[in-house]
């Protein structure tokens, strides 16, 4: 093994948190990994990482380590690239977290594309609504729909997510279509699982913040039932577009109060802080921003609605 594989060595132990998961994900032995972290050491003739029974941490000498070997390792990977035709330029496995509906719905036609543009890459993606632990679980990325408040992590914003809130037209010719936000309280809310038990925060068009208290008669952890719900006429639904646009643009949905929506959220590319980007990763985000945008496909479909 030479020294380009002992920078990849290191490389994954931190970006890892320790020896026993990076021998996981390099398929090596702990003992191996270990060897090779020490006869690194041992030839720079300093210490880069504290090692205990349970943690690993950087020492300043190795997070400065750390970061030259990153750009290292991905302007080798630059370098091959040029050297190679345009579908062989990337190779290796990426891993992935995708969330599940916007994923399934929209991030596995693109995904579809990249692959066909990079037929040496590997995709290994895990498509779930649960928060991953990139770091422990070996994710180079996660693609996330949140407000960013893990300090741990950098993001590069893929594109806006805006939602609406909408019925089925017979459901409100039954019920009533709400003029102003206290005639919600009279209505059926489906409410996503993850929302909180307060009363539902919505903003206006001045950005002035309203709370309304609404009685949820049904509620999942998954947007795609809510929204087949809402168009089967069991209540109102507060429905990300990307979700809904093909009911709106259909007429089984149509928008209400329209001046009122939810705080504005954004997906995510995320990563941790300590990682250097990859070129594959970084070509994915480069690709999937310039796909989606500020206006992305599925809101220009319901422009003017």
């Amino acid at each position: 093994m030479g020294q380009l594989e002992d920078l990849q060595v290191f490389v994954r132990v931190v970006d890892a948190g320790g020896i026993g998961r990076a021998a996981t994900q390099l398929g090596m032995a702990k003992s191996a990994v270990s060897r090779r972290l020490s006869e690194l050491e041992a030839r720079l003739g300093l210490r880069l990482i504290n090692r205990t029974t349970r943690k690993s941490n950087l020492t300043e000498a190795g997070r400065a380590y750390y970061q030259r070997a990153g750009q290292v390792l991905d302007d080798v990977a630059e370098m091959n690239a040029m050297t190679s035709d345009a579908d062989a330029s990337l190779q290796g496995t990426m891993h992935l977290a995708v969330p599940l509906s916007f994923g399934l719905s929209h991030l596995a036609p693109a995904l579809d594309d990249f692959a066909q543009l990079y037929t040496k890459l590997v995709l290994d993606i895990d498509f779930s609504d649960r928060h991953v632990d990139l770091v422990e679980e070996g994710f180079d990325v996660a693609f996330r729909i949140a407000e960013m408040k893990d300090s741990s992590l950098k993001a590069r914003v893929i594109c806006p997510i805006r939602h609406c809130i909408c019925a089925n037209p017979e459901y409100l010719r039954r019920f009533g279509e709400p003029k102003v936000l206290e005639d919600l309280k009279d209505h059926r809310w489906l409410k996503y699982q993850t929302a909180s038990s307060a009363p539902l925060k919505l903003i206006d068009s001045e950005q002035k913040e309203h709370r309304v208290g609404m009685s949820s008669t049904l509620i999942s952890n998954n947007g795609d039932f809510l929204n087949q719900m809402a168009i089967s006429g069991h209540g109102i639904v507060i429905s990300p577009t990307f979700i809904s646009w093909r009911a709106l643009k259909d007429g089984e949905l149509i928008r209400i109060l329209e001046s009122y929506s939810p705080p504005p959220m954004k997906a995510y590319a995320a990563y941790p802080q300590t990682r250097y980007l990859s070129q594959r990763v970084r070509r994915l985000i480069d690709f999937l921003v310039e796909r989606f945008g500020d206006n992305p496909y599925w809101d220009k479909r319901i422009e003017g609605l």
